[in-house]
């Protein structure tokens, strides 16, 4: 068994079953990738792969406790590089952090600002996505750190921190009714069309959830992912928009008028997850210091430490009740 061997049947998983993208994301053959397939199964005595003429149509029973054997193995063989990397290069690495566009654009610009003039030689690697993506990429070693508000708890490999409360504000058009009302009302707001993020996005549910138990129903006539792009439709006079607080720039969008709502919605709170196998390297500690400060490396192994996903989550979530609000 070689472990090239291991990285292909990895990779041409991810790649659903597609032999050749997974070649060519290895920078290899495809025939020889099919090789060492079979030269694999027949050493191990079972298929892997259920084939349909010359392609791969899914993964035997066998085959997926294999890989999920696999995904472990690799893991480690990565930490250890990552052990070694520690004590030749402290400061020489790489970071991938999967997030969506609110933290890229309006939480983490600061904090990379500082972690770039601390660590020079380290890489930064930034993927959007939604929130079940961001967590799959974290969950499945594809990045380092997943950062979101949303979907995280369904990867029990995961090891989630709590990191900052938020919440949201409607913003209108001066010349909107509502810019001269001192405090909102969800009636208010449900009077009116609104713009706002995607299902699934930047804690849309708590919204959805709002006017559900006021027994309202929101007149969403647009959703994006992006809070620049909901701002520029309340621009055009489309509807109001409900945008994270964070996602409102005092200058930049001075031509809008922000309207509190967190008297309205119930707060969500941002969390950081990685992979509970992953080796933290030192600079991967400072990231988290720095985008949450409470996360010391004590209460960081700490909790990632403790191998019951439930009790995990369960010591995080005491960590909530003395979060900082996001400014």
């Amino acid at each position: 068994m070689k472990l090239r061997q291991l990285h292909y049947i990895h990779e041409i998983s991810k790649r659903g079953l597609n032999v050749t993208a997974a070649a060519e994301a290895l920078f290899t053959s495809q025939p020889g990738v099919s090789k060492q397939i079979r030269l694999l199964e027949e050493e191990l005595g079972v298929d892997i792969f259920v084939r349909n003429g010359k392609h791969l149509s899914e993964i035997t029973p066998a085959g997926q406790r294999i890989l999920d054997c696999t995904q472990r193995l690799l893991g480690e063989v990565e930490n250890i590089k990552r052990v070694a990397e520690e004590f030749h290069d402290a400061d020489r690495g790489d970071l991938a952090i999967a997030t969506t566009h609110t933290q890229a654009r309006y939480a983490l610009p600061p904090v990379i600002h500082a972690f770039r003039q601390r660590y020079a030689n380290v890489s930064l690697h930034l993927h959007q996505g939604s929130p079940p993506q961001i967590a799959r990429m974290a969950a499945e070693g594809q990045t380092d750190f997943a950062i979101a508000t949303e979907a995280m708890h369904h990867f029990e490999n995961l090891v989630m921190l709590p990191c900052y409360h938020w919440n949201r504000s409607v913003l209108v058009r001066p010349d909107h009714p509502l810019a001269v009302k001192s405090t909102l009302s969800l009636e208010d707001i449900a009077a009116y069309p609104i713009v706002t993020y995607t299902f699934g996005f930047t804690g849309r549910s708590k919204l959805d959830q709002a006017f559900a138990a006021h027994g309202l129903k929101a007149n969403v006539v647009l959703t994006a992912v992006d809070a620049d792009v909901i701002k520029t439709y309340v621009r055009l006079g489309m509807g109001i928009g409900i945008v994270a607080s964070m996602a409102y720039d005092h200058d930049a969008d001075d031509d809008l008028v922000r309207l509190p709502a967190d008297h309205l919605f119930e707060g969500s709170v941002t969390h950081i997850g990685f992979r509970r196998s992953l080796f933290l390297r030192g600079y991967m500690y400072e990231f988290l210091r720095l985008f949450a400060p409470h996360l010391t490396p004590d209460i960081v192994d700490g909790i990632a430490a403790i191998a019951e996903p439930e009790q995990r989550q369960k010591q995080a979530l005491a960590l909530i009740s003395e979060l900082p609000e996001a400014k």
